[in-house]
């Protein structure tokens, strides 16, 4: 049997995980108001909760990034999402700080995965003018969960409790592992389904190149060795920048229309999507631009504008919201952040495809890993500042994610002088 377009299957499957995913994680957030009622917590709780998360989140990065280059995409994921899925159902069984920091821990170090196992099999599944279609479809998935999740999970609490409603999200992500070891059974080199124009096509600049005609793989690069570039540490400083403005508004904006706006459980799940359908839009149409770019210009270019555009929208959003947004107009609010996170999204996939660009095989998992892992750090630093700047307003906390936007920019066209691939000393 042979399958055209099979990559389109893998990628298709890959960008549903995140949507399961972001439905995991996004459920702690939005139930939260009940939930720490339940379990006798406060926000200050709810800030230590979202950095046990982001702590293992962020060692759960590079340390997946490495398991990936091990035993490859296919069962690297079978394990991020068997660990991630089984640490939500656990939450059902949550009474109080330890047990949930333990879930909490478990769920992070899970769903790191997600990121590095998506850039390697990218670059294994897509010839370079693809890729960031590819990154933007699954990242597209970030957002498509975070449109869904609101409404499921609001949903579900309603009929089920919190409880139940983690035990039914969790089983969500045990199920996707079924399609995804049936169809995704080898690399597009060996894979009994793929025709073979397809395969021609995805040699076409694709990681497979890194074997050779025996199939024996290329050694990666050093840790050290892949940081004596400053080309990675132009990926990972983006990373470090970029990374806290789209978790602000997931981790935060739940609990920031629930203070700011008295919103409950149910107008927070009818609402907040609104904002995720311009991530999503940002998500797919940062692929296309980036693609279609590649037409004319060179990755470099193409690259580079993309992500200059998305970051000018996303200064542009937030200040949007710092100057224009009034106390009492919520929706206003949530019409604008869409604006921000469609700038995120716009460029973050052709910030993360970059790794893939700039190095090759087992390296390419290393510095994805590392660079998710870097991101993660200035989330948890995001985290524990948010409670200290925000006893009256929000307004220093988008003062400050509104500075990083140009910073990332920055670091990319300063420190990354051409986006190819880096000449091996």
């Amino acid at each position: 049997m042979k399958v055209k377009g099979l990559r389109w299957w893998v990628i298709g499957l890959i960008c549903l995980a995140t949507v399961i995913n972001y439905i995991d994680r996004t459920a702690f957030g939005v139930m939260w108001p009940e939930m720490g009622k339940d379990l006798g917590m406060d926000e200050a709780d709810y800030a230590i909760m979202l950095n046990v998360f982001m702590i293992t989140y962020a060692a759960g990065k590079f340390l997946s990034g490495k398991l990936y280059d091990i035993i490859g995409t296919r069962m690297g994921f079978v394990v991020s999402i068997a660990v991630w899925s089984i640490a939500s159902v656990f939450h059902a069984v949550a009474r109080g700080l330890v047990s949930l920091t333990l879930f909490r821990a478990l769920l992070g170090l899970g769903e790191a995965g997600n990121w590095p196992g998506a850039v390697k099999s990218n670059g294994e599944w897509f010839p370079v003018k693809q890729r960031a279609v590819a990154q933007g479809i699954f990242n597209a998935g970030a957002s498509l969960g975070s449109v869904i999740a609101p409404v499921l999970i609001a949903f579900l609490y309603g009929r089920f409790g919190w409880r139940t409603t983690f035990i039914i999200i969790g089983f969500l992500g045990l199920i996707w592992i079924i399609p995804w070891l049936f169809i995704n059974k080898a690399k597009p080199r060996k894979h009994p389904w793929i025709t073979d124009e397809e395969k021609k096509f995805i040699s076409q600049g694709s990681l497979e190149n890194v074997f050779d005609e025996d199939e024996k793989r290329e050694k990666g690069l050093s840790l050290i060795k892949i940081l004596s570039y400053k080309e990675s540490w132009g990926v990972l400083s983006a990373r470090f920048f970029i990374e806290p403005i789209w978790w602000l508004f997931v981790g935060w904006m739940p609990l920031y229309l629930h203070s700011e706006y008295g919103f409950s459980i149910e107008q927070i799940g009818s609402t907040i999507w609104i904002s995720y359908l311009g991530g999503m839009a940002g998500s797919l149409l940062g692929g296309w631009y980036c693609g279609k770019l590649m037409e004319t210009k060179t990755t470099d270019a193409a690259r580079k504008i993309t992500i200059t555009i998305g970051g000018v929208l996303i200064f542009l959003g937030l200040l949007g919201i710092i100057f224009f947004v009034q106390p009492d107009s919520p929706m206003s609010f949530i019409y604008i952040t869409g604006i921000v996170l469609f700038g995120f999204q716009f460029a973050i996939g052709n910030i993360q495809t970059l790794s893939s660009d700039l190095f090759r095989g087992p390296s390419v998992g290393t510095l994805a890993g590392l660079a998710g892992s870097v991101g993660a750090v200035s989330v948890i630093i995001m985290n524990w500042l948010i409670p200290q700047i925000t006893l009256k307003s929000y307004t220093p906390a988008f003062i400050l994610i509104a500075v990083l936007a140009p910073l990332a920019v920055l670091s990319i066209l300063v420190l990354i002088r051409k986006v190819r691939p880096v000449e091996i000393e």
